[in-house]
């Protein structure tokens, strides 16, 4: 099978597109047949060496976290899949691996795909929709009429939190580039701020929740404009204050849960939640794909073809 691995932690330069053995699943793993595959900042920060402490130096390491396409084999403890079934998984941190033309999965973290979306946008939610979701209703605990800004509006994270954000009934302001001000408004955003002539920091808004959906921003930078018991969560860990004067900051709680997945599942097929895709590769367009996603241009996700 196609595979984009990497053999030594560096930039692009070490990626290559190899042929390697199909996979085999385990006991409680699923092999599936790789139609499409969401591309996200953890794969170039495996790229880079930043988990070398969690992945070690057995390579060769076949990139790529979350994928969708068909079931192919399960492994004979795995029982909630059959041959055929479309699906959405999120692959082992140990063992990445969707990056190919096949990937195995625990069978925890496999989910139906909703019926009426495509492989590739069905590719797209399972880390950013459902990191988006955790962020907001567990972190966050979200609520109708509640005042909320999301950082990165635009981006992979933040186009699911803007529209999580309304189907939860919150007034939702979006922070990005001007050039997405439209696209970001079209989400939902009831306002949009262009951080590039805007500090929202420094406004008179007062926000319940703010979601650093892009981790560009502090703690300790945004409490002035939360209110009385507001929270602030990024997607990295925070670093300094965690709380001050009843202003809290958090992290993505826990990992998803089936449960998480259906609630997903169920917005997206009743049309709530939409998913935007900027731009689609090839495998072997994997190194311009990764190069597009540290830039941080993204206007919703970048997602690989890989059928």
């Amino acid at each position: 099978m196609k595979a984009v691995t990497i053999n030594k932690y560096g930039g692009n330069n070490v990626i290559e597109i190899r042929e390697l053995s199909r996979p085999r699943p385990s006991l409680s793993e699923v092999l599936i047949r790789v139609r499409a595959a969401g591309v996200n900042p953890v794969d170039w920060k495996i790229r880079d060496g930043m988990l070398r402490s969690m992945l070690g130096q057995s390579f060769p390491i076949v990139l790529g976290r979350e994928c969708a396409g068909e079931v192919v084999e399960t492994g004979t403890a795995a029982k909630l899949f059959k041959e055929g079934d479309q699906v959405i998984a999120i692959t082992h941190m140990l063992k990445p691996g969707s990056f190919a033309e096949y990937a195995v999965a625990p069978e925890q973290t496999v989910y139906p795909k909703p019926a009426n979306i495509s492989f590739e946008e069905a590719a797209s939610i399972p880390i950013a929709g459902l990191t988006a979701l955790r962020s907001l209703r567990d972190a966050g605990e979200i609520s109708a009429g509640k005042m909320v800004l999301v950082v990165g509006a635009a981006g992979g994270v933040g186009h699911f939190a803007v529209q999580i954000a309304k189907v939860f009934g919150a007034t939702v302001t979006g922070v990005c580039k001007g050039e997405n001000a439209a696209f970001v408004k079209g989400l939902g955003a009831d306002e949009v701020i262009d951080y590039t002539r805007e500090d929202f920091t420094r406004g008179k808004e007062r926000y319940d929740i703010i979601f650093d959906a892009v981790a560009k921003r502090t703690f300790e930078e945004c409490k002035d404009v939360l209110t009385p018991n507001g929270i602030y969560i990024r997607t990295l860990p925070n670093a300094g204050l965690t709380e001050e004067a009843g202003k809290k900051a958090k992290g993505v709680p826990g990992g998803p849960t089936p449960e998480d997945m259906d609630w997903m599942k169920d917005q997206i097929e009743a049309d709530r939640i939409r998913i935007a895709i900027d731009r689609v590769y090839s495998l072997d367009e994997a190194r311009e794909a990764l190069a597009y996603s540290e830039a941080e241009r993204a206007r919703g996700k970048i997602v690989l073809k890989a059928a």
